[in-house]
């Protein structure tokens, strides 16, 4: 009997494949070429999966019986988690926004990022291709980045031109004025920025300031989240 099924099969993978050859430009009840000859292959994988597993336990049909129905298990699961990969894909950075301080969490043109243990919001920034590690300072009328920060951005250090007054927390200082080719937080990202680059050693930590907060759409501070939404 069991002959007879895999026969059975294999005559119709066979008429399968002739139809394909035949009717290669037409639809068959329904289907497209393409996708008739996507289900030839995967019916006849399954084909050969099953058969092996029947070779395998030739001797113990319920040891087969159950081995085909795990591949079947797994076989769904796969189908499943490629189907809502994007879901899944939201859902793992939802996940490790709460658990890793600074990481986006982004659907679309939003981006939510959960408060640090220390009362800020830290921010995993991509500036120039670089990733920067920076704390939001909505009290910072630019973005302002250390001399690291500005290295591994790229930007050209030994022609800077420290000439803006600044003030800060302990005081009177100067920065040099560029504009960075690319920031982004997450899916939200903004072109030709203005910023500041701090002299070496007046700053400890990069600051995510109002001349990118002031390109979005909107933000805000909800709870201890920050949302930003950037222009479609």
């Amino acid at each position: 009997m069991r002959r007879g099924l895999l026969w059975f099969l294999l005559i119709g993978l066979g008429v399968a494949a002739a139809v394909l050859v035949v009717r290669h430009d037409q639809t068959t009840f329904g289907l497209s070429s393409d996708m008739l000859g996507s289900l030839v292959v995967k019916v006849a994988l399954l084909v050969f999966i099953g058969s092996s597993v029947l070779v395998m336990f030739r001797h113990s049909f319920s040891q087969a019986l159950q081995a085909v129905l795990l591949w079947v298990v797994v076989g769904l699961a796969l189908v499943l988690a490629y189907t809502y990969r994007f879901e899944l894909r939201s859902v793992g950075d939802r996940v490790m926004a709460e658990l890793v301080p600074g990481h986006a969490a982004s659907r679309a043109n939003v981006v939510e990022i959960a408060r640090g243990r220390g009362g800020s919001f830290g921010v995993s920034a991509q500036i120039n291709g670089a990733s920067v590690r920076m704390i939001l300072d909505t009290g910072a009328s630019a973005v302002v980045l250390t001399q690291e920060a500005a290295k591994a951005a790229g930007l050209p250090l030994e022609v800077l031109n420290y000439n803006v007054t600044v003030e800060t927390a302990n005081g009177r200082t100067r920065a040099a004025s560029v504009t960075l080719d690319r920031i982004g937080v997450g899916g939200v990202v903004e072109r030709q920025v203005p910023a500041l680059i701090a002299q070496p050693g007046q700053l400890r930590t990069s600051l995510l300031g109002m001349t990118f907060l002031n390109r979005l759409e909107s933000w805000e501070v909800r709870g201890d989240k920050l949302v930003m939404r950037g222009y479609p």
